[in-house]
């Protein structure tokens, strides 16, 4: 039997995305965002859903641009700390010892740490309610050559990024292979 819960911000997997920005004075800054993810593949874009009140907002806004940061296990703490202090009172570059990198895509910055980063080209705007997508023309994908698998394809198992369990807010690793996709259901 199912209980209803009711209408809640609850789905698995949520992604942990380390939103890159530049304000209008040209600072770096970071934020954790969970509200997120692909949403077209051609063009490539990607949405992140932020509140107005945020400091990367008005960046988004202001600067039409943004990177997708993908941390790896070992920069939880880091992670986890740019969604707890506001770039508007902090230098989070400066408090979590991590380097912004200038893209030369993009008007924002990436984190230098982690292993897979999104340039993004501010797309549409879509207001939704307490929160405003921002869909993001993904121009080019950079990788720590250390996290590509065969054939060059980035490999999830060297990368290590980890989820978001929004209503218990804790963050897991991810799990075991389970099958291809696109090959396992064929048994059937």
């Amino acid at each position: 039997m199912k209980k209803s819960l009711g209408a809640k911000t609850i789905v698995y997997p949520t992604p942990v995305f380390i939103v890159g920005t530049y304000d209008k004075n040209g600072k770096p800054n970071a934020m954790n965002v969970a509200w997120g993810g692909l949403c077209c593949s051609s063009p490539p874009c990607v949405a992140i859903s932020l509140r107005k009140a945020t400091y990367t907002y008005g960046n988004v806004v202001e600067r039409k641009s943004f990177t997708i940061n993908i941390p790896s296990e070992a920069h939880v703490k880091e992670a986890d700390h740019f969604g707890i202090a506001s770039g508007s009172k902090e230098d989070k570059f400066s408090a979590t010892g991590l380097t912004p990198v200038k893209s030369d895509l993009v008007d924002a910055p990436y984190i230098k740490e982690f292993p897979l980063i999104l340039e993004c080209r501010l797309k549409q705007t879509v207001e939704i309610g307490l929160h405003i997508q921002f869909i993001g023309e993904i121009v080019d994908v950079k990788i720590e050559e250390s996290a590509l698998g065969e054939g060059g394809i980035p490999d999830i198992k060297k990368i290590k990024p980890f989820l978001y369990a929004p209503e218990i807010r804790a963050y897991y690793g991810i799990g075991e292979c389970l099958g291809k996709a696109f090959s396992i259901g064929k048994q059937l």
